[in-house]
């Protein structure tokens, strides 16, 4: 039995180390942390519909502006006084699908008068997010609307006390206005000059959003769907069944929209080799063997899944290494694959007349301030 644990475990060891490498908790890596302030009434309708399936590229232009990065992203959606909210706040997560999942949700309502709640839903922003403090830190807020603020609400911070508070702490704020309203534009330009950020015009449906299908999309997909087949889900019950629903939200998407899908592996894929990661946000018992961070035969029995509970300690050890190395085999594949993909999307777009739009605009940005 002796020998038969030491074989299992330098199995594991072998299959771990490779993608353990570099991660340990010395290892200091950038941050960066963007944050979206939208306007949900119903006039913003066809640009939420567009960033709902753009969401998962704009994440990947981060990775691939810096592939080591510690990547955060929020969302606070605002209406106005009397609507079902004035401000609805997502925090910042690294688990971009939990992001997406509840931007899914948004639906455009509401908004009776023109003006709307900007400053209560700036302040919530920049005051209550929970922004990383830090040198090597990135903060990026996009405001996007197509209203004023209301300024005549006493109770509100006022947007340039708020801005004030952006600078301290080092945030760009960004005012992206959907049409071409006169006294937002007065507005929007002033947030972006005072929030060291860009004003950004675009259509009032955010622009044409451009989907170039590739001839390595299906491949990609079912390559991701194996790399879910290797998703261990452990921890209290409640965490599994988050994991789980992710796991199956995955072949949701790519049944119905394609292109987010293979949009959501090319990102999940550009950082495996820093997170080891087939799903997001964590709950994976073989990301987290395989960057070193959870021992295996430390879990306990109720924090495994079933499966897992019924083995021995050392063929728990072997199917968890298992796992890891068949993740990293796919891994190296859906690599290849996505790489590919990029190189024909970029020959397609460079034949396509560009138009601005809100995801175009985004990364256009998003790159530039990020290396600032």
């Amino acid at each position: 039995m002796r020998s038969r644990i030491t074989l299992c475990s330098l199995a594991f060891a072998l299959a771990t180390m490779p993608l353990a490498a570099g991660l340990s908790p010395a290892h200091a890596k950038p941050t960066v942390e963007v944050a979206f302030v939208l306007d949900t009434t119903g006039s913003m309708a066809r640009l939420i519909e567009g960033a709902k399936r753009k969401i998962w590229s704009i994440a990947t232009t981060i990775v691939d502006s810096n592939p080591d990065a510690d990547i955060r992203m929020g969302l606070v959606a605002y209406r106005d006084i009397g609507d079902d909210y004035v401000t609805s706040k997502i925090e910042l997560t690294r688990d971009i699908q939990d992001l997406y999942a509840n931007l899914l949700e948004l639906k455009a309502r509401g908004g009776g008068d023109w003006p709307e709640s900007v400053n209560e839903a700036l302040d919530v922003a920049v005051n209550k997010l929970q922004w990383t403090a830090g040198n090597d830190v990135r903060h990026i807020v996009f405001l996007v609307g197509d209203a004023p603020p209301h300024m005549d609400y006493a109770q509100d911070t006022k947007y340039p006390t708020t801005l004030a508070v952006a600078k301290q702490k080092d945030i760009i704020v960004n005012a992206v206005l959907a049409g071409d309203a006169r006294d937002t534009e007065r507005v929007w330009r002033d947030i972006a000059q005072i929030g060291s950020g860009r004003f950004i015009p675009i259509p009032q449906d955010g622009g044409k959003v451009v989907v170039i299908e590739t001839p390595y999309d299906q491949d990609i997909i079912i390559l991701q769907q194996q790399l879910n087949d290797t998703v261990i889900p452990y921890g209290p019950r409640e965490r599994q069944r988050h994991t789980e629903m992710k796991m199956r939200q995955t072949a949701s998407i790519a049944a119905a929209a394609p292109a987010s899908a293979t949009d959501m592996a090319s990102y999940i894929n550009k950082r495996s080799a820093a997170t080891s990661e087939a799903v997001t946000g964590g709950g994976d018992l073989v990301a987290d063997a395989a960057k070193g961070t959870t021992n295996v035969g430390a879990v306990k029995d109720s924090d495994l899944p079933e499966n897992l509970r019924a083995m021995k300690p050392e063929q728990r050890e072997a199917e968890v290494a298992k796992q890891v190395g068949q993740r990293k085999v796919l891994n190296e594949k859906l690599t290849a694959l996505v790489g590919q993909r990029d190189k024909y999307i970029a020959e397609q777009a460079a034949k396509s007349p560009k138009a601005s739009s809100f995801d175009g605009v985004v990364r256009e940005t998003l790159k530039a301030q990020i290396k600032r």
